[in-house]
């Protein structure tokens, strides 16, 4: 059963309260880079992209919220470390959404001032707790970064901007570990009914961080409401993942691909045939399941519940829906004439 929590909206994009989950990224291009941000920025939109942060470390970069924010229609968060005035600049700028750490930005009266605009203008804030972040009291409580540590900062932040009556906050609890990270989202979910932003910090590169970001078992336990997968790649590939991690969840809709891992009955490239199917797809808007498998014995029998799939043969292959055989196509062909039968879909 999926955790029901409270609703806030980023631009025209609903978080928690049973919306469904959505899938963000961040720009890494230079924040002086303006030009470079924005074409970005569109690039990631047309990938797929729900909700897309932006790096605002200056006064300067403020200047990058108005040029992006004319060329996309998904909301923009502006990250902010520690000084307050950017806060309130970005929120006078147009941001949706604005990703700080109150306890991180000096008294009351600042933490107050950033609740007030962020009230009127109806922007949601993020408070974005990682291993790096933990107050040094908190640290020496728990002796490490901890899940319970994590879970301790993230409230104590919430708590500043509930002294203001602010409540349209969104968690996120961030650890390279990645069983430290399922644990503090697992206790959070239950001490608040924020909306819990999911991610893994410090992956490392796409071959090690896709494996560490697929966090399924906190979306199998309803636990979540936008994911973003953090790589050291392009951020193309962290929206890429972030929507097959739902997809192969049945979070969302979309194609379901699948292929056989090959054998030595196998007489066909059905690697670099998998390859470019599953390219082909990409921009495939249909709910349906496409299997790409190595040989009869693996193919309508093993994937008859596919809606459309390929298997090889000599040379050759076969067409199949639902288990059943529909053409013989020579190995060539196997490609356009599987994408023909899509589009028939």
């Amino acid at each position: 059963m999926k955790r029901i929590s409270k609703q806030v909206t980023a631009g025209n994009v609903r978080i928690g309260g049973g919306a469904p989950v959505t899938v963000q990224s961040m720009l890494n291009v230079p924040s002086i880079d303006i030009e470079g941000s924005v074409r970005q920025a569109v690039a990631l939109e047309k990938a797929g992209c729900e909700i897309l942060r932006a790096a605002i470390p200056d006064m300067d970069a403020v200047r990058l919220i108005p040029a992006i924010k004319e060329k996309i229609s998904i909301p923009l968060v502006a990250d902010i470390h520690f000084d307050y005035k950017l806060a309130l600049e970005a929120a006078h700028a147009g941001v949706d959404k604005i990703r700080i750490n109150p306890g991180n930005i000096g008294g009351d009266d600042r933490v107050k001032a950033v609740a007030q605009i962020c009230r009127e203008k109806k922007i949601p804030i993020r408070i974005g707790v990682n291993s790096g972040s933990v107050e040094k009291s908190i640290l020496a409580k728990y002796g490490a970064p901890t899940a319970e540590a994590l879970c301790e900062s993230a409230l104590y932040h919430a708590s500043l901007l509930e002294k203001f009556d602010f409540t349209d906050i969104v968690i996120s609890l961030k650890s390279s570990s990645v069983d430290t990270n399922i644990r503090a989202y697992e206790l959070i979910a239950g001490q608040c009914d924020y909306p819990l932003h999911l991610g893994v910090t410090e992956t490392g590169t796409a071959r090690m961080g896709i494996v560490k970001s697929a966090i399924g078992s906190l979306l199998c336990d309803g636990i979540g409401d936008t994911i973003r997968v953090s790589l050291t790649a392009d951020p193309v590939e962290e929206i890429r993942t972030g929507r097959d991690i739902l997809s192969a969840l049945g979070l969302r809709g979309g194609v379901h691909f699948v292929s056989c891992p090959t054998c030595g009955r196998t007489r066909i490239d059905l690697i670099g045939l998998a390859n470019r199917v599953e390219a082909a797809l990409e921009h495939v808007d249909k709910d349906i399941t496409v299997a790409v498998m190595g040989c009869v014995v693996n193919g309508p029998g093993e994937a008859r519940e596919a809606d459309i799939g390929v298997t090889g043969g000599n040379g050759e292959g076969l067409i199949f829906k639902k288990g059943q055989i529909i053409r013989k196509v020579p190995e060539a062909e196997l490609l356009p004439a599987l994408m023909a039968e899509i589009e028939k879909l």
